[in-house]
């Protein structure tokens, strides 16, 4: 093993030109007592951790050592962490529930491509985190693998031990292998990140600055088959309101099974395969605001099928969003590398669209098929060439995507990223409509300064049914800089201004929208964080240009072990774009309150709430329709009570009281009066991703009414009607061959 502590002194780039080796050595992990007082020279041992944030370079504030060994089936590492009892931030949560506590982590980049790697995290207590990073990606937590993990606290700070299956893993078929690796720690109070090797901020790039990991010498994932069957049975009574015979409650029960199964090919290749794939979602969405909204909201992909290796089917507009797929029968995915190839296939079919026809319609029961088709080509550090195709097809109306991308390092700071993309839709009826579409993305990435300028161009024909694609006939302009000041001892971990700016035009020349948004930031030590925020912006809406401002106070904030929190008030003017009929879309005061509240009282039990007030009021100067008595258009309320107890790590017991209210004047807006409470209990038993047991009940009320008749309707009212009750028992379990 070489360590070189002159490491930190060099240039960003010859530090990663000559990064440091680590030789893996092939036995069992030793004793902590072992560890911690083994030589200097001890093989697979590590000690000079140095910070990333706050501090670029600096020593990590508590001692910490770390060993990483290896045997015929697993790699181990192991972390000695030092640290005041009192201080450490640690809870018993749920998988993955981990980010607001301290936490060690390993990196593992298996095909050495500086493009990729796994990564596998645990908190003190041994609660579990794994994902995979992409080089110009969000951070994908969504991969779950099976693997081992204990944390124990200690007299003098925590301690840490891994067991990763090379099972668990992709890399190349070859006797010898040659991995990236960085470990890491996080102490939370201090907005502290350190690695070893040393990991600049100074430069583009996280994983190309990985230590050179070598040793590993015949190893490989084996005879990998895994098999996921689940059975799945639900009672439920509901109010049906489209029954040709009336509104009126129907009783549903369904015993419900299919199994998920994968293939490892080659070391390097996963093959799933699934019937009747598991797409319960035990999950509920995160509350967000829903009304008055001119473009669609985003909610993320909980379904399990979905989850891993997505990263394979990004590009930089997002022309896969598999939320698009609602309910399946079959699916098959391949997802792999091949050297500096990486391939991604998907075909499945969704039953969901045939059921929403009429009695009679001849489309009624036909299937949606999908694909979904990715190669990319890793040409550097940093560097690459894409393709990417889908299709979708529903009876005779079809869409077809193609699309092109690439992404260059420039050098060490600037990133260039483009895509080329053209969709072609047949509809049902009338004529087929093709359109291109174009973005184009230039990004500085530096310890002080950040800037992002990003070009889109979407013809007015441009379709992309299986994407998420919120508007097309635009070219448009953004851009985004930063600078942060980073002062030393300090409570203020960093801070300064941020300026974004964008401009729209239709392909007519006209200008659709415009914006300039600027913001202070400060971020103190414990995770807390001020932001103040002026905008001020044009929006074309229904060939009326409307001037809107708006001004954001947040501040969030966990500096305390048990009690986290945040707060974000928002007030200005927003467009009415839900009218009452016979008024045009108007200017509008807007107010809006976000509050969320986690509590701990202690390591096992977790209480959080959200409350979201939003407002919207007619101006001054607006006339008042006849028989309208106040200038308030509606109100939005949402509240979320959430409970969550850890029994052990993989038992725990979770509660959601969901409320939401829309209380309109119907002489302003074109909107119900809504009410709608629902109760989630849902007990879990999660061994690992792939073995777990569900039991949950849900119950919805509503402000609802049956009116009996010929055909029975519902209307809104203000009494209470239960509109649904669900009772389940869910189970799945992991076999590994």
């Amino acid at each position: 093993m070489v360590l070189l502590s002159a490491v930190v002194l060099l240039t960003p780039e010859i530090a990663r030109a000559d990064a440091p080796t680590l030789e893996i050595p092939r036995h069992p992990p030793p004793a902590l007592e072992s560890l911690l007082n083994g030589p200097a020279g001890m093989k697979g041992r590590l000690t000079d951790f140095r910070q990333r944030d706050p501090g670029d370079g600096v020593p990590v504030s508590r001692k910490t050592t770390a060993f990483v060994s290896y045997d015929d089936q697993n790699l181990y590492v192991v972390f000695a962490c030092e640290d005041e009892p009192e201080q450490i931030r640690s809870h018993l949560s749920r998988r993955e529930a981990i980010s607001s506590d301290d936490h060690v982590f390993v990196y593992l980049d298996t095909f050495r491509d500086g493009q990729r790697a796994y990564y596998f995290a645990v908190n003190p207590l041994g609660v579990q985190l794994d994902g995979i990073f992409t080089e110009g990606q969000d951070d994908d937590d969504s991969f779950d693998t099976l693997w081992e993990s204990e944390g124990r606290l200690t007299d003098s700070g925590y301690a840490v031990r891994m067991r990763i299956p090379f099972r668990s893993l992709r890399f190349p078929s070859t006797s010898e292998q040659s991995w990236g690796i960085a470990l890491g720690r996080v102490i939370q109070r201090n907005n502290e990140e350190s690695y070893w090797p040393y990991i600049t901020k100074r430069v583009q790039g996280f994983v190309p600055q990985f230590a050179r990991a070598i040793g590993l010498e015949n190893i490989s994932p084996g005879r990998n088959l895994q098999f996921i069957p689940y059975g799945m049975s639900t009672n439920a009574q509901y109010l049906d309101t489209e029954s040709p015979s009336g509104a009126g409650f129907a009783s549903q029960g369904e015993i419900r099974g299919g199994v998920d199964s994968k293939i490892v090919l080659r070391d390097a290749f996963a093959l799933d395969l699934a019937l009747n794939p598991d797409f319960s979602q035990v999950e509920s969405d995160e509350p967000q605001v829903t009304i008055n909204q001119r473009f669609e909201v985003f909610f993320p992909e909980r379904r399990p099928f979905f989850l891993e290796n997505a990263g394979f089917f990004q590009t930089p507009a997002t022309l896969f969003f598999s939320r698009r797929v609602a309910d399946p029968q079959f699916g098959v995915r391949l997802t792999g590398k091949a050297g500096r190839w990486a391939m991604g296939g998907l075909a499945i079919d969704d039953r969901a669209s045939g059921r929403l026809g009429p009695p009679g319609d001849p489309l009624r029961g036909t299937r949606t098929i999908d694909g979904v088709m990715s190669v990319r080509r890793e040409l550097g550090e940093q560097s690459s060439i894409g393709f990417l195709a889908t299709s979708r097809d529903f009876g005779p109306s079809s869409n077809r995507v193609v699309s092109a991308d690439a992404r260059f390092k420039l050098n060490p700071n600037w990133v260039f990223s483009g895509q080329a993309m053209h969709g072609t839709t047949r509809p049902i009826n009338g004529q087929s409509i093709t359109g291109p579409g174009a973005l184009l993305e230039l990004a500085h990435d530096g310890r002080h300064f950040g800037y992002v300028a990003r070009y889109t161009d979407l013809g007015p024909g441009f379709r992309s049914q299986l994407g998420f694609v919120k508007r097309v006939d635009i070219r448009q302009i953004e851009q985004e800089a930063q600078y942060r000041w980073r002062p030393r001892d300090s409570p203020v971990v960093k801070y300064g201004p941020t300026l974004s700016t964008v401009w729209n035009r239709d392909r007519a020349g006209r200008v659709q929208d415009w914006r300039i948004d600027s913001r202070f930031k400060i971020d103190f030590i414990r995770e807390t964080k001020l932001e103040i925020g002026h905008e001020q912006a044009f929006e074309l809406f229904e060939e009326i240009g409307f001037r809107r401002q708006m001004t954001t106070l947040t501040l969030r904030t966990e500096w305390l072990n048990w009690l986290a929190g945040s707060a974000t008030y928002t007030q200005g003017t927003a467009i009415n774009f839900d009218p009452a009929p016979g008024l045009a879309p108007s200017l509008a005061d807007a107010r809006e309150v976000d509050l969320t509240l986690a509590l701990r009282p202690s390591a096992r039990l977790a209480l959080e709430q959200t409350y979201i007030d939003n407002r919207l009021d007619a101006r001054p100067g607006f006339t008042l329709p006849a028989g309208s008595l106040s200038r308030n258009a509606f109100v939005n309320g949402i509240a979320r009570w959430k409970l969550n107890y850890q029994f052990s790590r993989p038992l725990s017991l979770r509660w959601i009281l969901d409320y939401a209210t829309v209380l309109p004047n119907v002489t302003l807006v074109s909107l119900e009066r809504e009410k709608r409470l629902q109760g989630d209990l849902l007990f879990t038993y999660l061994l690992n991703p792939g073995t777990a047991v569900y039991v949950g009940y849900t119950d919805r009320r509503e402000n609802l009414t049956i009116d009996s008749g010929q055909i029975s309707t519902v209307r809104r009212t203000d009494s209470v009607l239960n509109t649904g009750r669900q009772f389940f028992v869910k189970l799945s379990y992991l076999f590994r061959l």
